[in-house]
């Protein structure tokens, strides 16, 4: 991201990340499965045909739970017979009309889907079985003192499941009015922020908070019937997150004269290893069988890019005109994996393992959405270089001496030099670098059939020796200290990516 930074350091004012929507879903274990289930109702003394009457006095409670609050607060207690009305926009016009600051806004109820359980006949015996069923859902919109309009869904029928969402940037633009930082708000985005390292300290705050707690409250607020049942309560996890990295600029006209570069830069140059690279994932073909897809979204604000790997994705925004925004959603974190305390063959050990949709890994789960983030600017910094080719070719075209030791020009417009800095640019090379191993495979993919060649494979190994060292001389890569890879420069990001696209321009074009 730096190179990004410094590469349009004159543009740009600032830099803020952290979450964007936030949206946790609490289960009540106990019950969230078939067994579970039916032990309760062995320890309520219900049987099976009365489950139904059981759960229906159940639903009633809720709903007249939720409309008591209503009431009590003098807020809207509407029915929603279209699900797909935005929820959320319904809520903001009430409490615009309204003037509500704090407290309840309203309660929405609509009818949609979730999992749920029904009673059927198998092997000969009845039992519960999970279906996606349709129930009535409670929606409660608050206005919340530290988080601005978030809400709460609770689903009416067992085993009650619940949701809770909520928005990084309201949060952030409370707690900089509460501390008096001037800032300038668009939508759901900062055009301006005076004092960014607080305002970024206050954003990482929401990293480290005790979520527990607070969801909790939030849970029996609204539900009665776990603590009535004496049920353990809600555990919690994220069923979503989205990350988002802002870069703002000075202005609009900026960002104007740059994303048209960028937006084409991503769609035409960044394949399926490169995206997988940006999401922290190996790109090693038999293991990876699934689909990888970019897709661009012409919207009345802007111009958006996506990239899907999976349930997870990155994207890529102009939001209010003078935003650039990274933003990294991750749907399903067991794509990823932690380093945590794990027993194994009865020996406990620190190891890799995929990370869990809990609580505890939330702090994971960011860095992996920041790095995401962070990469993807990375590899946009070779983008739209402000100067003509020569002044970056030229050096390339003059001998050098390094140490004492002369090396040659390079030719970067040649069919050799070029196959070079094709594969030292591959997007698989991205996280780890590069080994004399990768470089000599990828050049010479014969050598790896004909492994009984020594004489062949020494030559070859030695002339990609050379080869890095003629690359290091000018500054196209570097080695990474202690180990056998090789990475790029920024110097060489630029210098080899305008080379390539030289090489590719159409003749037409240029001439015109």
């Amino acid at each position: 991201m730096q190179a990004f930074l410094q590469r349009h350091q004159l543009d740009v004012i600032g830099v803020l990340s952290g979450f964007d929507r936030l949206l946790f879903r609490g289960t009540l274990r106990s019950i969230s499965y078939a067994e579970g289930l039916d032990r309760f109702l062995g320890a309520m003394k219900l049987m099976y045909k009365d489950f139904a009457a059981f759960a229906q006095d159940c639903s009633a409670r809720l709903k007249d739970h939720a409309q008591a609050m209503a009431q009590k607060a003098d807020r809207p207690f509407l029915y929603l017979s279209n699900s797909s009305q935005s929820k959320e926009q319904l809520a903001r016009d009430i409490a615009a009309r309204d003037h509500i600051e704090q407290g309840l806004v309203c309660v929405l109820r609509c009818v949609e889907p979730c999992m749920s359980f029904s009673i059927r006949k198998r092997e000969g015996a009845f039992r519960f079985v999970a279906e996606e069923r349709k129930c009535l859902h409670l929606y409660f919109y608050s206005m919340d003192r530290e988080f601005g309009l978030m809400h709460v869904r609770l689903a009416t029928w067992l085993p009650f499941g619940i949701q809770v969402c909520l928005n990084g940037r309201e949060y952030l633009a409370r707690r900089m009015r509460q501390a008096g930082i001037g800032f300038e708000q668009r939508d759901n985005c900062f055009v301006r922020i005076d004092d960014l390292p607080r305002a970024q300290a206050m954003m990482d705050q929401l990293i480290h908070r005790k979520w527990q707690r607070l969801l909790n409250a939030w849970a029996n607020r609204v539900n009665p019937l776990p603590k009535a049942m004496k049920l353990f309560g809600y555990y919690w996890s994220i069923r979503e997150s989205e990350v988002a990295t802002d870069v703002m600029f000075k202005d609009a006209a900026a960002l104007e004269r740059l994303y048209p570069s960028l937006v084409d830069h991503a769609i035409k140059r960044f394949g399926s290893s490169d995206i997988l690279r940006f999401l922290s994932r190996r790109v090693i073909a038999s293991r990876f069988d699934k689909e990888v897809s970019s897709s661009l979204l012409d919207r009345g604000e802007g111009i958006r890019v996506k990239h899907r790997a999976e349930e997870n994705s990155i994207k890529m925004y102009n939001k209010q005109g003078s935003v650039l925004r990274i933003e990294t959603t991750i749907n399903n974190v067991r794509r990823f994996r932690v380093r945590r305390l794990t027993t194994w063959k009865k020996v406990h050990r620190m190891r890799w393992v995929p990370m869990r949709f809990g609580l505890a890994d939330l702090v994971r789960r960011v860095q992996i959405s920041r790095a995401a983030n962070e990469r993807y600017l990375q590899a946009l910094a070779c983008v739209d270089v402000p100067a003509p080719v020569a002044t970056l070719l030229d050096p390339l075209a003059t001998r050098v001496i390094k140490e004492g030791r002369p090396y040659r020009a390079l030719r970067p417009i040649s069919p050799d030099e070029a196959k070079v800095f094709q594969v030292v640019l591959d997007g698989r090379f991205l996280l780890r670098g590069f080994t004399n191993r990768d470089l000599r495979h990828a050049l010479w993919p014969k050598h790896k059939s004909k492994p009984d060649e020594p004489l062949q494979s020494r030559r070859q190994s030695g002339k990609t020796t050379r080869l890095l060292r003629l690359l290091r001389a000018h500054g196209l890569i570097r080695k990474v200290s202690t180990t056998r890879y090789y990475r790029v420069t920024d110097r060489g990001q630029k210098t080899m990516s305008a080379s390539l696209i030289l090489r590719s321009a159409d003749l037409t074009k240029i001439a015109a």
